[in-house]
């Protein structure tokens, strides 16, 4: 069973975060009427934080008027059942600074910020961007390492220098590096998050603070039971939760097409709020869309006949 000493308590925007889809009409506008269904569904089942315009959410194509009112709207719906991270990172310092004080105007109560893109800044200015967008809002931070995607990894040093600032909080780890990660945990209070559903488990089990789940758009109740199995001492469960959760997870996001749109596909099929993705994404044809659907299926039998 887990102690108050093993990971930050509590933790700064929950245990339990979903990085949720942005719902647009068939006609490709911002659904803020969908998106407030579908963050209600979420926070009934257990998220208490909500990840809004990260790479699910399909940030490089969205316009910041779109984010600002994505949060305002998901604010209306949620209320305070959960905690709200906006992301707000781009390649460009200042314009990532514009957005964070556009997302605490609109009641984030947190901001997602990624490794700037592209560019591919030395670790020293890497720092910098980290720091001026701290100094510039009152919201608390959560980092983003996601090298695979914005070819710059925060180095552990770098997480631990950054960990001195008082609004930069937490993590959100998509490294692919266990290493590293255990090296920050042990020489900073940053809250990790894990940010690939396949390594929830592991680094909850490390003293992550939790996860930010992409598969927690369709099944949001799976990961919390994990948390709470591990928590109540009952490790042999949360492990075969972990494991059963991969015929979905190996799908949604390994399967070759973006987690965005195999998440979209199968909210769709099952008739909660997506709506197509923004070009220059696809949408999944109909071969992928009846496999996810399956997986789905195959994965909500299985839970049922374990708790029968």
């Amino acid at each position: 069973m887990t102690t108050d000493d093993d990971r930050p308590s509590p933790p700064p925007f929950g245990r339990a975060l979903c990085a949720m889809v942005t719902p647009f009409t068939d006609s490709g506008a911002l659904d803020l009427d969908g998106a407030q269904r579908l963050a209600d569904r979420l926070a009934a089942a257990g998220c208490d934080g909500l990840v809004l315009s990260g790479t699910t959410g399909e940030s490089p194509t969205t316009t910041d008027a779109e984010k600002s009112e994505l949060v305002t709207a998901v604010r209306e719906a949620v209320g305070n059942r959960a905690a709200l991270v906006a992301g707000v990172g781009t390649a460009d310092t200042r314009h990532t600074v514009e957005l964070a004080l556009a997302a605490e105007k609109a009641g984030a109560d947190g901001l997602l910020v990624v490794a700037p893109y592209y560019s591919r800044p030395p670790q020293d200015a890497l720092e910098a961007h980290f720091r001026e967008v701290a100094d510039a809002c009152g919201l608390p931070l959560a980092l983003y390492d996601i090298p695979a995607r914005t070819g710059t990894r925060i180095e552990p040093d770098t997480l631990v220098r950054l960990a001195d600032h008082p609004r930069i909080v937490a993590v959100k780890d998509c490294s692919y590096d266990l290493l590293g990660t255990q090296k920050v945990l042990s020489r900073t209070d940053l809250a990790y998050y894990a940010g690939c559903d396949e390594q929830i488990l592991a680094l909850y089990a490390i003293g992550a603070a939790g996860y930010v789940s992409t598969v927690a758009n369709v099944v949001p109740e799976l990961f919390r039971t994990l948390l709470d199995a591990f928590d109540a001492g009952d490790t042999g469960r949360a492990a075969r939760l972990q494991r059963r959760a991969l015929a979905l997870i190996e799908p949604m996001m390994a399967a070759g097409l973006p987690g965005t749109v195999t998440t979209k596909a199968l909210l769709g099929a099952l008739g909660l709020p997506s709506g197509p993705v923004r070009a220059p994404l696809r949408a999944a044809d109909r071969k992928a869309t009846g496999e996810l659907l399956a997986a789905y299926r195959g994965l909500s039998s299985e839970a049922g006949q374990s708790q029968a």
